[in-house]
């Protein structure tokens, strides 16, 4: 799955920075890309609420401008599927990734549309 290989550098390549300390939850926000892509941003909240989802809008870390981007594709062309797939790279990485470590050293991860749900994949 090259895609995993591209994600997982992606998400080294911020975790390797220094994260502040007094985050609780991470969440990956989605976007639909304007080029038939889904993009990816990684925030880290100083607060979680399980019950209100307005703290994936506070990014007291921010992965900022880099965002990883992942081709649309017949088996990912709805955004149902983008988030399966997308979940699926992310339970992955929390599996083997190299610093899984530091995001689930958080209160809670989370993984969703800006504009939809949060689905939280993983409680400490």
């Amino acid at each position: 799955m090259e895609n995993y290989k591209l994600f997982s550098n992606w998400l080294n390549h911020i975790l390797e920075q220094e994260i502040p300390k007094g985050i609780k939850a991470f969440n990956f926000n989605l976007y639909e890309g304007s080029g038939e892509t889904y993009d990816i941003h990684l925030i880290g909240s100083d607060e979680f609420d399980e019950d209100d989802s307005d703290w994936a809008c506070t990014d007291y870390f921010s992965s900022e401008e880099d965002i990883f981007s992942i081709k649309r594709s017949g088996d990912i062309q709805h955004w149902e599927q983008g988030l399966n797939y997308i979940t699926m790279l992310v339970e992955r990485y929390l599996k083997e990734g190299e610093f899984a470590n530091i995001l689930k050293s958080a209160s809670a991860i989370g993984i969703g549309f800006v504009d939809g749900d949060i689905d939280i994949l993983f409680r400490a």
